[in-house]
């Protein structure tokens, strides 16, 4: 028996482990979930594969499934790389191959104006050439665009550029022209076509054609156009309502790269900033640098809180939202006449009409008076807010006030510098003047009220910088500043998809052709537009020394929202007409990013990203992230320490060939700050001088923070050249 036993066991065992190596597949694969993996630039070799190497690669890790099977989609236009459907055992093996730079799960990115350039003082009479602007072309990634709006026909414009080699790869009933010379989809939709509205929004900002007598139901007429009318635009639809994913994002990084677009804009961002090499833009923005093109970002919405800024990479231009000098104003008068002045995009006429005015926690059968005071979804009762006002305790409720079919909507709005479209009439008031609108509705025995239509009124505190946009200090590399700029982003009116809803009620059914939004997204694409304009003076110059111009040559701004200002506007206000003349550059080029890169990542990894047998520098040749030759100025110091920072940086000469700039410090009394040497003498242009900075100082507390700034001056007493310089305390 003991003998029958053990020959049964010597056969059953392996029958189980064999049974238990097919379950344990059988449970990966249902695991499955898709990666990115980056591999770094593309071998010059030209007899390589990308998709054969990426298979073979593939091949070497999969179980249970063939690596075609598995693979998502392969890059290899502009960088190299794929993404594929891992378990995490095959995560791990890829993750731990030499020829493998990092591997990271795909995530969902998130979708982050007829008076705004203007305010910029860039009128449409400026200085531009027309036909040097129509060899610019824009590429937008996001969520397409609209080819039949105004802002995108092509009456005057002649072929593309020569040096386009893109396609128009729309979809059906997509056709591109002479304004839209390329398109290309990569969502699940199959289409460029924009059905959102936020690509068009983007795109007609960026460069799109001067369209006269815009408005939004006649609020806020003029002349809605981009920044640069006569250029060219490329859109790359990585973008549905669920988000943005990751492997799409890079795979239009990809094309668009090798595409031959000349800058990029990009109204996308995660809400957490992640390392470089797990970051999809950061990667393709790199190998868009390397091409010579720049990558102009959003800094994220999700402020006012610090560190919250998302777009961390020194080689993309990271863009802050900021007002304009029109605000958007709704009245709401009470039956006492007591008149309340709250925000809103409200495009409907009252006709003097006042209604009984109720609070939502008593318009509910079904939810608790907690709740139905916030107007949550589903808790209020359409036959108790019939032909009546709403007051809700959160700026969202005016959806559900929507949904229930009441008259009309007063919400408790604590950000008072942002007006959102509204589906019905509504205004949204500060904490004061919500508390008079519900001490009269629980004081009176029949209150009522009437909302007005809203007004456009000047601001004359305009620009200061959106409570909602992101701020830094940059929680990746905090040695670089971020933001780098602000620019306009709230109640930017540009064209809009005829699809889409105009506001964030799926109950609303207004259709429109331009639309009022508010966002990062906004203000990045009027940065991208000023990026064009100073590389249409300037089209040798690197994206380095464009970012380096807009930066420097900024409107300064006092901001005392966020300690120290610097983190929520970056160097400035963007300032178009002075960019194009910044009389000095910081460049950096490749080389310098990669000795930066080298700071953060092996040796092994920095050869796969560069293509190049670099080699990187060790022990005290190591350097520092904060003496990139960035155009701002940053740096931790340990708290109630003394402490000497050094920043070393050079500087190329592109104003006149002789001339002399004077180094002039606005210092903050906490530190001491010097410039060696203070004056810099070119010869000739394009001609390189070397400075430091140097701040001393001691005993800052904590989480404190100390600001200044460096100007370069010319021998007319103006700063020509300014950078900020931010020192931050960390605990030891």
């Amino acid at each position: 028996m003991a003998k029958h036993g053990a020959l049964l066991y010597s056969y059953a065992f392996p029958i189980l482990a064999l049974a238990m190596s097919l379950l344990c597949t059988a449970i990966d694969e249902e695991d499955r979930k898709v990666h990115i993996v980056y591999l770094g630039s593309l071998p010059s070799d030209e007899l390589y594969s990308p998709l054969s190497h990426q298979l073979g690669i593939l091949e070497r890790v999969v179980q249970g499934s063939s690596a075609a099977n598995v693979l998502v989609r392969s890059y290899g236009r502009s960088l190299n790389g794929f993404a594929a459907k891992l378990t995490n055992r095959e995560r791990e093996k890829l993750a731990n191959m030499k020829e493998v730079v990092s591997v990271f799960p795909s995530t969902t990115f998130q979708l982050h104006t007829t008076r705004s350039w203007d305010f910029m003082g860039f009128s449409e009479s400026i200085s531009r050439s027309k036909t040097v602007e129509s060899n610019v072309v824009m590429a937008v990634i996001d969520s397409g665009i609209w080819p039949e709006s105004d802002s995108f026909k092509d009456d005057g414009f002649g072929p593309p550029p020569k040096t386009w080699k893109g396609a128009c790869q729309g979809g059906q009933n997509f056709t591109c022209n002479n304004k839209i010379i390329g398109a290309r989809f990569y969502t699940s939709e199959e289409s460029a076509r924009d059905e959102i509205g936020h690509g068009s929004h983007t795109a007609s900002t960026a460069a799109g054609n001067a369209v006269k007598d815009v408005s939004f139901y006649g609020l806020a007429r003029g002349t809605a156009r981009g920044g640069i009318p006569a250029g060219r635009i490329a859109a790359y639809n990585v973008c549905t309502n669920q988000g943005c994913s990751s492997v799409d994002i890079l795979a239009a990084f990809d094309d668009c790269v090798d595409d031959g677009v000349s800058l990029i804009t990009i109204s996308i961002g995660r809400t957490v900033a992640t390392s470089f090499e797990t970051d999809p833009i950061a990667i393709g923005a790199f190998h868009a640098m390397k091409k010579g093109i720049l990558t102009v970002q959003s800094a994220g919405n999700s402020g006012p809180g610090n560190g919250t800024v998302s777009s961390g990479a020194p080689w993309i231009l990271t863009v802050a939202a900021s007002s304009i000098d029109r605000k958007f104003i709704t009245k709401a008068v009470l039956g006492n006449e007591t008149n309340l002045v709250g925000i809103s995009v409200n495009s409907f006429e009252s006709n003097e009409s006042s209604y009984p005015l109720i609070y939502g926690k008593n318009a509910s059968k079904q939810c608790s008076e907690f709740l139905a005071g916030y107007c949550l979804e589903g808790c209020l009762d359409p036959d108790l807010v019939k032909e009546k006002i709403v007051l809700c305790d959160w700026s969202g409720g005016y959806v559900e006030v929507d949904r229930a079919g009441a008259k009309g909507a007063i919400l408790s709005n604590s950000r008072d510098d942002v007006a959102s479209v509204v589906p019905l009439s509504a205004t949204g008031l500060n904490n004061r003047e919500y508390a008079v609108a519900k001490s009269y509705q629980n004081s009176t025995r029949n209150p009522r009220a009437k909302i007005l239509k809203s007004e456009v009124i000047k601001d004359p505190a305009a620009p200061r910088v959106a409570s909602f946009s992101s701020r830094g200090p940059n929680r990746i590399v905090p040695e670089i500043l971020k933001p780098d700029i602000t620019g306009p982003g709230i109640d930017i009116v540009a064209a809009y998809s005829p699809n889409a809803s105009i506001s964030a009620s799926p109950y609303d059914e207004r259709r429109v052709k331009y639309n009022v939004l508010s966002g990062t997204s906004m203000s990045c694409p009027h940065a991208a537009g000023v990026a064009a304009y100073v590389k249409e003076f300037h089209s040798d110059w690197s994206p380095a020394a464009i970012k380096s111009a807009i930066m420097t040559t900024a409107w300064p701004m006092n901001d005392t929202s966020t300690s120290p200002g610097e983190f929520a506007y970056g160097s400035g206000h963007l300032n178009p007409v002075r960019a194009i003349n910044p009389g000095l550059v910081y460049e950096a080029s490749e080389e310098d990013y990669i000795e930066f890169l080298c700071m953060m990542l092996d040796e092994e990894k920095i050869r796969l990203i560069s293509g190049d047998k670099v080699t990187c520098p060790t022990g005290s040749d190591k350097g520092s992230p904060k003496d990139l030759n960035y155009p701002s100025m940053a740096a931790n110091v340990t708290s109630m320490k003394l402490f000497t920072i050094n920043f070393h940086r050079r500087v190329k000469n592109v104003g006149l060939a002789n001339s002399n700039y004077k180094a002039l410090i606005s210092a903050n009394s906490k530190v001491d700050i010097k410039v060696v040497p203070e004056v810099l003498s070119f010869k000739s242009l394009n001609e390189e001088k070397n400075f430091t900075v140097t701040v001393d100082g001691r005993d800052m507390p904590e989480g404190s923070h100390v600001s200044a700034s460096l100007c370069w001056y010319d021998g007319s007493h103006n700063c020509i050249v300014r950078s900020p310089i931010v020192i931050s305390s960390v605990s030891p």
